[in-house]
């Protein structure tokens, strides 16, 4: 017979899977309203209205490269603000589901185009309907992430050593007094 250690595994957080990947549909749906080629509601200049014209693409994928590094940004705030029993987990997972995420808003995105935008004749290029050409900017919700815990982390790090020796040099200051 087995006998049980007093131990328990900490229960890993799976809400910093679920909820970034959840977060891909708004953000899909906003890439479409605000990018040129969908709704545009960024420029209203008729001339970025469709996908016919090669100026409209890098502003369309520049679109969602924007929403996915603010909402990796934001996704680095939660995941560096509370002290968890397992953060690299939690690191872990928030990454996950920030790839998990962009991918999502860049289908969302696409499926809001089919679904509610005009009918558009893509044979003479794919690019034309509503589309991302640069797969890479998928990577950036974790890269943005990634980049942001380790720079939030780091200055809280500075932070806590900078008040550790003003605490030190205040406590050298009177204890010299004596």
């Amino acid at each position: 017979m087995t006998q049980r250690t007093g131990r328990s595994r900490p229960r890993l957080p799976w809400p910093l899977l679920v909820l970034p990947a959840v977060a891909g549909v708004p953000a899909g749906i906003l890439w479409w309203l605000l990018a040129p080629g969908g709704l545009n509601l960024i420029t209203r200049d008729p001339a970025f209205g469709d996908g016919a014209h090669p100026q409209v693409w890098l502003p369309r994928d520049l679109t969602l490269a924007g929403l996915m590094v603010f909402a990796g940004c934001l996704l680095a705030v939660f995941l560096a603000d509370k002290k968890r029993a397992e953060p690299q987990a939690g690191l872990v997972l928030g990454l996950i589901g920030g790839l998990c995420g962009s991918v999502v808003a860049w289908q969302v995105g696409v499926l809001s185009a089919g679904l509610f935008g005009p009918a558009v004749d893509a044979t003479a290029n794919a690019s034309i309907a509503f589309s991302l050409r640069a797969l890479p900017v998928l990577l950036l919700w974790p890269a943005a992430t990634a980049a942001s815990v380790f720079v939030l982390e780091l200055m809280h790090l500075l932070g806590s050593k900078e008040d550790a020796g003003a605490d030190g040099a205040r406590h050298a200051a009177v204890g010299t007094v004596k």
